[in-house]
């Protein structure tokens, strides 16, 4: 019997233990699986949070995939409300914040990443002030219910960050009626190249939202222990609660004096496998991923990664080769409030990344429309892409536009995962009438463009 010991229980570490369970049966290995997890919840989307805050999603149970219970039920011992505080990778051991020391034959590290709170937001003893939180877990979605409903009418939520999460946060503060002020020490939705970046910022601002860029937050002011407003250098801003969305970190701190070789932020980065060492496996949020495209390790902490890779090494544990070999860097979101919908995609490289790759990048931004011009769900939509001057190589492609925008990026993820140019995405077969696209897709007509400047 193989002692298979999980840190973590959501998407990669339970996605591992039960494909290891498939495969073992036709494989002839017999596994025991024990799976720890320091939270209450297991195999949840983080994603739907947003949703379910702003009142689009009835419970906190319908974002649940797998409970607890049937996670037991499938011949798993999973055990929550236990933290793993150390490991001994020689003696095979972790240790838990109880002091008990459990066993194994091989370890899965699918801790995950919790979200960063500046010390600007705490109290001395190291939790936030009142009003003050993040959007990570389904206990953060179910204090922000119970903040948002005893805030009220002429609430003013602050949001500190505007990547995905702050601008999803956003949406869900001003489709419940708050004032909001969105600020970030660089510029909004930096994922994105600048001209592409700047429509989400007009569309935050169209909707109602308060948008201040290049502003890093330095403190909070007070009463008592209750948040009442946010200041940085040059400005401030009354608040009744402030949304802090700056970025996760691994949590792999028990792993520290292991041995094992982690990132700058303290990220594993297994193999296609999952493998980091011998008898040690990793996926999901405490990892980097590599990226294909330049064959950069990159932190992206993204629910289709964690699934695919603990998938995947679930599978190679129990004797199976699957395996999971890297990303382009596909992303989607969208900001929807009234009258102002915005989908906002890319697949990837940036240019910045381009030139360091190496790349001679040529680029063009776009625009169009989502469906044909003369059909009532046409809507505007711009196109940036990118692809290389000497090889044709398509590099990166990003959209914003109106419903029907976003998936669009899809196909040109798949042109980049099979290292295909911009002339396959001018020319390959996609679908056409007229409530859907314009004869000439709007993306083929991008990437067109593109080639012919080439």
């Amino acid at each position: 019997m193989i002692r298979v010991l999980v840190v973590g229980a959501d998407a990669a570490g339970m996605s591992a233990a039960h494909q290891a369970l498939r495969t073992a049966k036709s494989t002839g290995r017999e596994l025991a699986i024990t799976v720890l997890d320091k939270g209450s919840h297991t195999s949840y989307s983080a994603c739907g949070i947003p949703y379910w805050m702003a009142g689009e999603v009835d419970s906190g149970d319908d974002l649940v995939a797998r409970t607890a219970d049937e996670h037991r039920a499938a011949g798993i011992d999973l055990r929550t409300g236990v933290e793993v505080v150390a490991a001994d990778l020689e003696a095979r051991t972790v240790t838990t914040a109880d002091g008990e020391v459990l066993e194994y034959d091989e370890l899965v590290v699918a801790s995950g990443a919790p979200a960063v709170v500046p010390d600007w937001a705490l109290r001395a003893d190291g939790s936030p002030h009142d009003g003050v939180g993040v959007v990570k877990t389904l206990d953060d979605g179910a204090a922000w219910l119970e903040r948002f409903a005893a805030a009220g009418d002429g609430a003013h939520v602050v949001v500190v960050g505007a990547g995905y999460i702050g601008v999803e946060v956003a949406e869900t503060a001003l489709r419940q009626g708050f004032g909001v002020t969105v600020i970030t020490r660089g510029r909004g939705m930096s994922m994105l190249e600048d001209e592409m970046s700047e429509r989400v910022n007009a569309a935050l601002v169209e909707a109602g939202a308060e948008l201040v860029l290049g502003a890093e937050v330095t403190g909070l002011d007070l009463d008592g222990d209750t948040v009442t407003g946010v200041h940085w250098e040059g400005g401030s801003r009354e608040a009744d609660l402030v949304v802090v969305a700056i970025g996760i970190r691994p949590a792999t701190d028990f792993l520290a004096g292991s041995g094992l070789d982690l990132a700058d932020n303290g990220a594993l980065r297994p193999d296609p496998h999952g493998r980091v060492a011998d008898h040690v496996w990793a996926a999901g949020d405490c990892c980097e991923v590599r990226r294909r495209l330049d064959d950069q390790w990159v932190f992206r902490p993204l629910g289709t990664y964690a699934t695919k890779h603990g998938r995947a090494l679930g599978d190679s544990l129990a004797g199976g080769s699957l395996s999971f070999d890297g990303m382009t860097d596909t992303a989607i979101t969208r900001f929807s409030v009234g009258e102002v919908h915005l989908e906002i995609a890319r697949t990837g490289l940036s240019r910045a990344d381009a030139e360091a790759a190496g790349h001679d990048p040529v680029a063009l931004l776009t625009e169009g429309t989502t469906a044909s011009g003369y059909m009532p769900e046409a809507e505007p939509i711009a196109l940036w892409v990118m692809a290389d001057r000497t090889t044709r190589r398509l590099l990166g492609v990003q959209v914003v536009g109106g419903h029907g925008a976003g998936k669009r990026v899809d196909a040109a993820a798949a042109v980049l995962w099979a290292g295909g140019t911009v002339d396959d995405l001018a020319w390959m077969d996609l679908s056409y009438a007229p409530p859907f696209a314009t004869a000439w897709e709007v993306l083929q007509v991008a990437a067109r463009r593109v080639a012919e400047r080439l």
